[in-house]
């Protein structure tokens, strides 16, 4: 495992479309085991592959890392418990509702503001053998960070769906992000 560098906002490929994965080998492992890596080390619940400058549709979470311990009844020693999960080509396929909640990204350092976020979703995703999986989240943590990093996947940002853009921009120059700006909408052609 290899701890790669976070790509920040600014650079292009955070706003891609990324490629769907067609080989599940060695290769596709070797990433999805960076990410952990690079993921854990910056503390973060979930990482897709543009944020470390790879334009693949995969992403990793693992919303349990940073705040469930447990002592080791052995050694006496707090433990981390990881509960890792990864999502290759996920889509989600139903949607409902509305919940507001503060996020972070760990392409935008010490930036936290309220993001507007469906309330449940159905995601159809494929897992490390290509085998087709799916998975329901509802009004929790996983519900949100998986939307989060989907969006990376479609090159969108947390930016992009703040609750008080207000209290957005603050917090951007705050942390010397300066202007943000979202891309215009997409316009649909008959």
């Amino acid at each position: 495992m290899t701890k790669q560098d976070i790509v920040k906002y600014g650079d292009p490929i955070l706003r891609k479309f990324t490629s769907r994965v067609i080989k599940f080998d060695k290769s596709l492992r070797k990433l999805v085991e960076d990410m952990f890596e690079t993921m854990y080390a910056n503390e973060g619940v979930g990482l897709a592959a543009p944020q470390i400058g790879v334009s693949k549709r995969v992403l990793v979470v693992d919303v349990d890392y940073p705040s469930k311990r447990y002592i080791d009844e052995q050694t006496k020693k707090e433990v981390t418990t990881y509960n890792s999960m990864v999502l290759i080509n996920p889509v989600i396929i139903q949607k409902e509702g509305q919940i507001i909640s503060k996020e972070g990204c760990l392409s935008f350092p010490n930036v936290y503001f309220d993001v507007i976020r469906f309330k449940k979703i159905a995601v159809k995703y494929q897992d490390l053998f290509g085998k087709e999986r799916r998975l329901l989240a509802e009004d929790d943590l996983l519900c949100r960070c998986i939307q989060h990093e989907i969006d990376h996947l479609d090159g969108k940002l947390f930016v992009d769906k703040p609750s008080d853009e207000a209290e957005m921009k603050k917090n951007l120059q705050e942390a010397g992000f300066g202007s943000v700006s979202s891309p215009p909408p997409a316009v649909l052609i008959g």
